[in-house]
């Protein structure tokens, strides 16, 4: 158990941080939204119909759907293009290791056996980190739009007005304000990790470049 805890610890304190502000979320928005209710005179939702509601859903995959978008988008980036001295990006002047083509190692008995059967599951498998990801993003776009409809619906039922269908509500200006505000601020997060690791140094991280290299080294 030790061995494990030892060797999956970054997974499980990020799952269980993940968890805990989930949880977290769930309970203030639970309170959030039946204060909302009760000042319109509305009716108070129970803890599990909160659960099913527009106001979590949208709140939950609209934040789940920047996260992916700039996960996937990263990993597709950093295929060929470079930052220089950042220990986020390969070396500029060099080969990396992570472009070799694993076709050379077909014959391999300790390759993955998707390296060894080649053909288009090799070419799934090469690609599959992205596959996954951006996936993720679509579903999670999906999950948004879905939820960001029954709360918009909601509000307009209070006004009297009637309901959008999901392809309306997708052409509202509401639904890509929500995105694109969360979207800006993930590759901005991700500007400032790539550019800051040029220079600034954080000892013991990989996320780091080792402390005694120079600035203007590139990673490795």
């Amino acid at each position: 158990m030790k061995k494990f805890l030892r060797n999956n610890g970054l997974s499980l304190v990020v799952f269980g941080c993940f968890l805990i502000f989930l949880i977290g979320q769930t309970i203030t928005g639970y309170h959030e939204n039946n204060a909302e209710q009760k000042a319109r005179g509305g009716t108070a939702l129970t803890l599990r119909a909160y659960l099913s509601s527009g106001h979590f859903l949208e709140a939950v995959f609209e934040n789940w759907e920047s996260e992916f978008l700039q996960m996937a988008a990263y990993v597709i980036l950093t295929v060929f293009l470079f930052q220089k001295g950042s220990s986020e990006s390969k070396a500029p002047d060099r080969k990396d290791p992570v472009d070799e083509d694993p076709r050379l190692h077909r014959h391999d008995p300790k390759s993955p056996w998707p390296v060894r059967k080649g053909g288009h599951l090799l070419v799934l498998y090469e690609h599959s980190l992205s596959i996954a990801l951006f996936a993720l993003f679509l579903l999670s776009f999906l999950g948004h739009l879905i939820g960001g409809r029954l709360h918009y619906n909601e509000e307009r039922a209070d006004h009297g007005q009637s309901a959008l269908s999901l392809l309306q509500y997708l052409c509202t200006s509401r639904f890509w304000f929500e995105s694109f505000q969360n979207w800006q601020s993930e590759f901005l997060a991700v500007f400032a990790i790539v550019f800051l690791s040029i220079w600034l140094r954080e000892r013991g991280s990989p996320e780091s470049k080792p402390v005694a290299s120079p600035h203007h080294a590139a990673k490795g």
